[in-house]
C-alpha cells in the first residue's frame, strides 16, 4: 500500500487525490483549520490539521507540498524540514507545486524549463526560495510549475455567469492556463516515471491574452461579455493587479516528451467546452 501526504489539500492536489486507486494508496491530507481537516475526511481521505500534525506517518511514501511561501519562508520546511531530510531515503517521489512566476516578465515570449529563474514579483521571489529550500533536502523531488489554475467551479464561465468578470486589455498581455485535471494527470505521469531533480512546467498548448478567454466563455453561455476596461482604469486587488506584471508564453514541451504526457484539456476552448 502506498500512502501519500498532502501538505495542503487544495484544487490541485484534491484532482490528484480522487485519480488515486483507493484500493492501492492511502491519502492524507493537511489544513490549517479543524472545517478543513472535516472536509478531508468527509471525502474519504485522512485528515489533519496542520499544526495537530505531530511527525510524518512512517508509511508515507510520496509527498504532495502546494503550500504557498509565506514572507517568512515555507511553513512546511520550517515544521517538517529536518525530518523530511533526515527520512528522504524513505520517500519514492516528492512534488512542490510552484508557479510560473518564477520565470519573471518575458515580454510574451516563451519560456521553458531551462529559462533563467528571474522572477520580477514578490510571490515569484518567495515561491523562487521555496524551490531552492525543497531542492536542498537531498529528496527524490520533483518540481511543478502551474500556470493560471482553471476547472469546475473555478473558472471564467462563473465569473462571467455572476458578472463578476473583467475583459482587462494591457497591450502584449498574454497568460498561460491549464486545467486543474491535467495537473493531477502530470502528477501521475511523473510518479509512473521519476526522474529526481526535474522541473515541469504544468500549461497547456495555447497561451493568450486573458479577455479572449472571458469572450468565448461569454460565447459559449450565449450572453454578452463584459466591456473592455483598459488595465490602467482596472480597481484590482494587489495580487490581482501583480498577475500582469508578468507576462510570457510558457512551453509544456518536456511533460510530454519525458512523460509521454497528453493533456486532456489542450487549450482553454476544449477545458470551457467540458466545463459547460
Amino acid at each position: 500500500m502506498k500512502h501519500i501526504l498532502s501538505f495542503g489539500f487544495g484544487f490541485s492536489a484534491q484532482a490528484l487525490a480522487r485519480r488515486l486507486d483507493p484500493s492501492h494508496w492511502v491519502v492524507t491530507g493537511t489544513s490549517r483549520t479543524d472545517e478543513g481537516a472535516a472536509a478531508i475526511v468527509a471525502q474519504g481521505y485522512q485528515g489533519v490539521r496542520f499544526d495537530q500534525l505531530r511527525t510524518i506517518p512512517d508509511n508515507v511514501t510520496h509527498i504532495v507540498s502546494s503550500v504557498p511561501p509565506s514572507a517568512d519562508g515555507d511553513p512546511v520546511l520550517h515544521r517538517f524540514g529536518a525530518e523530511i531530510a533526515a527520512r528522504a531515503a524513505h520517500f519514492t517521489w516528492v512534488a512542490y507545486l510552484s508557479t510560473t512566476g518564477v520565470y519573471g516578465d518575458h515580454g510574451g515570449a516563451w519560456t521553458d524549463e531551462t529559462t533563467p529563474l528571474a522572477p520580477t514579483t514578490e510571490r515569484g521571489h518567495r515561491r523562487l526560495r521555496a524551490e531552492q529550500a525543497w531542492s536542498a533536502l537531498g529528496l527524490p523531488l520533483h518540481i511543478f510549475r502551474l500556470a493560471g489554475i482553471y476547472g469546475l467551479g473555478r473558472n471564467q464561465l462563473e465569473s462571467v455567469r455572476d458578472g463578476t468578470a473583467k475583459r482587462i486589455i494591457k497591450q502584449g498581455q498574454v497568460f498561460s492556463r491549464v486545467h486543474v485535471e491535467d495537473i493531477a494527470g502530470i502528477l501521475l505521469a511523473s510518479m509512473a516515471r521519476p526522474n529526481p531533480g526535474a522541473a515541469y512546467n504544468c500549461a497547456d498548448d495555447e497561451p493568450c491574452p486573458p479577455q479572449d478567454v472571458v469572450a468565448y466563455a461569454a460565447q459559449l453561455l450565449g450572453i454578452p461579455p463584459p466591456p473592455d476596461v483598459r488595465f490602467e482604469d482596472a480597481e484590482l486587488s494587489p495580487m490581482a493587479r501583480s498577475f500582469y506584471a508578468e507576462s510570457k508564453r510558457v512551453s509544456n514541451a518536456r511533460v510530454k516528451d519525458e512523460l509521454g504526457y497528453e493533456f486532456l484539456y489542450p487549450n482553454y476552448q476544449a477545458g470551457l467546452k467540458a466545463l459547460l
